[in-house]
């Protein structure tokens, strides 16, 4: 089919320009998993058959199915007919294949301690705790909260559910007390999995006090499962509470798994509900566990007998789910599993956690490396990280400089970036270089992975060839989400119902002239500037590009005279002063660099921004300080000190010319 024709007006500008290229090494390519088109044109002649040849090298199925793909707009089954089991495909059968000695999880807590758990090992305490909550009335189909930091224990609570066929809902620790009754109560979950808190920073966070809290709200509870984690002191309702060290002494370790439909739901993930209802998204078993096997395989060109692989996310975020519990488990890999912050005790640790356990696949967020390169290279330069060899980016567009460095100061300068694009809703990656094949741009996730459509239409469906506007896809994929829990209109309405026939992704994009693809950030993002729309992603990255900057937000604020004002949030590297003159600079830096529609009005400097703890810039928040009104909800943020800091800091700044 040839390309579309480009339209005559982008629906979001574009000024930037990236010409550096890095083809795969030829050291890499000789023993990558692909080195050529081989798969996407497998999967161009038929990518239903494509998808079904995957399901079946990569899974253990109980029974075959009958029909690769139903597709009823906006509704999707896959593999229709067939039964497996989540927990036996990330255990048994590994198992089963004598690799129970093989190690899982490295997991180290924030104080330093360890434990090293094998796939044996880890399929003993799944069905323990699988028997756990058959003891406390969890049957199929029942729904599980989990309110968990990063410990073993959660993907032990997340696996023992898929064993029983129970949904899983896990939220993140980070989350207060009224988020968390939230999904409790739109789930309708029958038991909590909690703990009495968790480590950061080398401060004990009480999880159990906001547990209780939320639990004052959610009466459909009828049982809380707490981990002891801190030691800290919490209140145990009699009858309600038990420790799990208890319940397990008494489990046995053996606990059969349900056979499940293929289009069973596996779990619910709510996105963030800080200005709405959140919304429960939902993934089933037999299409999810395919496309995060395959992705989670050839996205990093997985060598499963010899990689040490680390997914640096929270579980808690759909990362998390995706490639820190059943991509990785089903594959087989020894991954990484860390609890605490990037800086405790020091800077450094990250990098000392690399060095100890010889981490080979490196897989973070844009947000952690522009803080690394906010504190500078001293520190990842004290330790050897030669063992790295694929590193991988997620969960906002990574700006050109921000890649550059990631790859010379972690990855030696050789070590290919995979950049990816996707999202909750999608439940695996969809946009991506494969490191052995694909020649990458700094900035840029490069193309649809195999099976996938991506096109950027305009304001009215209008594909663009070339140019800017709105992501969208085109064809039922396997791990797209099912439906939003127990609301379709919505599900409808959230994603299909902008553009007839086509999954609206929410993000802005651009298409470059070899076909390239640029995340441009959220459509809710893009600034209207005396008529351009301007996305924050490009003055972000163009900031970033200059010497003294280590990071920036950008937000458009009301203007009486251009609509909306660019207002930027900057925080300088090392020993830079903040001053009035950088500020000009910078604001001339970003004209010169994208022209002149893109140059901020106003340049704040800070110290930090307002992130949650998942490192998510809240652009929101920053909006409000910008236009002088009160603050939003600011519950999941990190440090909500923050954003008191930048409006005191907003206020000394007078607007530029």
């Amino acid at each position: 089919m040839p390309p579309p024709e480009p339209t005559a007006s982008p629906a979001i500008e574009v000024y930037s320009l990236e010409d550096r290229r890095f083809p795969p090494p030829a050291s890499f390519k000789a023993d990558a998993l692909v080195t050529g088109n081989e798969l996407h044109e497998e999967a161009e002649r038929d990518y239903q058959g494509f998808w079904a040849r995957q399901a079946a090298d990569l899974l253990t199925w109980r029974s075959e199915w009958h029909t690769i793909c139903e597709w009823e707009l906006p509704y999707a089954k896959w593999f229709v007919g067939g039964t497996l089991n989540a927990a036996e495909n990330c255990l048994d059968r590994h198992l089963a294949e004598g690799r129970g000695d093989k190690i899982a999880f490295h997991w180290e807590g924030e104080p330093g301690d360890t434990r090293t758990i094998t796939y044996a090992e880890l399929h003993a305490e799944v069905c323990r705790f699988a028997n756990v909550l058959k003891s406390l009335g969890v049957t199929k189909g029942d729904r599980v909260a989990i309110y968990l930091p990063m410990i073993p224990e959660l993907p032990v609570a997340m696996l023992a559910c898929a064993r029983l066929g129970a949904p899983h809902s896990v939220v993140f620790g980070g989350f207060s007390s009224e988020s968390l009754s939230d999904r409790i109560n739109d789930a309708d979950a029958k038991v909590l999995v909690t703990a009495d808190g968790g480590w950061r920073r080398g401060t004990a966070v009480a999880l159990k006090a906001s547990a209780d809290a939320a639990l004052a709200a959610t009466p459909g509870v009828e049982h809380v499962v707490v981990v002891r984690r801190t030691g800290e002191d919490v209140t145990m309702a009699e009858g309600r509470d038990q420790w799990y060290h208890d319940l397990m002494a008494e489990a046995p370790p053996d606990c059969p798994a349900e056979a499940m439909d293929a289009e069973d739901l596996l779990y619910l993930l709510y996105t963030s509900g800080t200005t709405a209802k959140p919304k429960g998204i939902m993934h089933t078993t037999g299409g999810y566990l395919t496309q995060v096997a395959f992705t989670h395989k050839f996205v990093f060109d997985l060598h499963a007998h010899t990689d040490v692989y680390w997914c640096a996310a929270d579980i808690g975020w759909v990362t998390g789910h995706s490639y820190i519990v059943y991509g990785p488990l089903v594959n087989g890999a020894t991954s990484v599993l860390y609890e605490g912050s990037p800086d405790h005790p020091g800077r450094d640790r990250w990098w000392d956690i690399v060095e100890r356990y010889k981490v080979t696949i490196l897989y973070t967020a844009p947000t952690a490396i522009r803080t690394f390169m906010k504190w500078g290279t001293a520190e990842p330069a004290a330790h050897d990280l030669s063992s790295l060899r694929v590193l991988g980016s997620v969960g906002e567009p990574i700006n050109p400089e921000a890649w550059m460095w990631y790859r010379e100061h972690i990855g030696g300068g050789q070590t290919p970036v995979v950049d990816t694009w996707w999202q909750t809703e999608t439940g695996a990656i969809m946009i991506s270089p494969l490191p052995g094949a694909t020649t990458t741009k700094p900035g840029s996730a490069t193309f649809p992975l195999p099976g996938i459509t991506a096109e950027v239409v305009d304001e009215t469906g209008r594909p663009v060839a070339r140019g800017g506007g709105y992501l969208t896809l085109t064809q039922p994929w396997p791990s797209m989400l099912r439906g939003i829990y127990g609301d379709p209109q919505r599900y409808h309405d959230t994603y299909w119902s902008r553009f007839e026939g086509r999954y609206l992704a929410g993000d802005g994009a651009r298409v470059d002239d070899e076909g390239y693809f640029w995340l441009l950030g959220r459509v809710d993002d893009v600034m209207n500037v005396s008529g351009h729309r301007v996305s924050t992603a490009e003055v972000e990255s163009a900031l970033v590009d200059h010497a003294s900057v280590a990071e920036s937000a950008v937000v458009g604020a009301k203007d009486d005279v251009t609509g909306q004002a660019i207002v930027a949030f900057v925080i300088c590297k090392g020993d830079q002063e903040p001053t009035p003159e950088l500020g000009q600079e910078l604001r001339m830096h970003v004209g010169a660099k994208i022209g002149p529609t893109a140059r901020p009005k106003t340049v704040i400097f800070t110290d930090d921004l307002p992130k949650t703890r998942s490192g998510k810039i809240m652009r929101r928040l920053l909006r409000d300080v910008a236009e002088g009104r009160d603050l939003g909800d600011t519950t999941t943020l990190a440090d909500a000190s923050v954003v008191e800091e930048i409006r005191r800091r907003a206020a000394e700044v007078p607007e530029e010319d």
